[in-house]
């Protein structure tokens, strides 16, 4: 009980501060010496630093972002023992990557809003899935030159595509809580879109 309990902590507490790890913030930091939290919406994501260093910057965060999110719960599902049976330590690996993300303990618990390391996640869960919301994200984005529609789209419809996939309830169940979270993070860019005023992708 004790060995089950001790990988829950380990896991959770690893995940987090991977999850911190601030990409965008560390290569704006680097290529301009710019705090990426002082510019534009002051989010450390994909989004926030191509207003900074432009589409090949945004391109590369995004994958970092995505790296960072898969390999915890990779880690998790790989080399962890408890729960496995339900998904559980993975989801638990999952959940604390995106906090992680979007709270980083490395800037004072400001971060980005967790879709790219979030869909990092769901890759490693089930591949399919992730490569179906990843798709999704580029066709609504593309269509509707709009990140925060593609995101929240891409977000929302997981849930059902990791049950039509036949995957733990678990897997389902961070899917839910996942989407709900992000979109949540997204409140301002969806008050933006309400009033017509956010930022289209040019």
């Amino acid at each position: 009980m004790l060995n089950l309990i001790l990988q829950f902590v380990i896991v959770i507490i690893v995940s987090y501060l991977i999850g911190s790890i601030p990409t965008g913030y560390l290569i704006v930091k680097a290529k301009t010496g710019q705090d990426i939290r002082t510019v534009g919406s002051g989010s450390t994501g994909a989004t926030n630093v191509k207003r900074v260093l432009g589409k090949k910057w945004f391109f590369t965060v995004m994958i970092l972002d995505a790296i960072k999110g898969a390999v915890p719960v990779l880690l998790a599902k790989f080399f962890g023992t408890a729960g496995l049976s339900i998904g559980l330590l993975p989801v638990l690996a999952s959940i604390a990557v995106i906090i992680g993300h979007s709270k980083p303990c490395f800037l004072g618990f400001k971060g980005g809003k967790s879709v790219a390391s979030g869909v990092g996640t769901i890759l490693a869960l089930n591949y399919v899935v992730g490569i179906l919301i990843a798709l999704i994200w580029a066709i609504v984005t593309y269509l509707t030159r709009y990140v925060s529609v593609g995101s929240i789209i891409a977000l929302a419809v997981s849930p059902f595509l990791m049950y039509t996939m036949g995957s733990p309830f678990a897997y389902i169940m961070y899917c839910v809580i996942g989407a709900i979270y992000i979109i949540y993070l997204h409140r301002e860019n969806i008050k933006r879109l309400i009033a017509g005023i956010e930022n289209k992708v040019r």
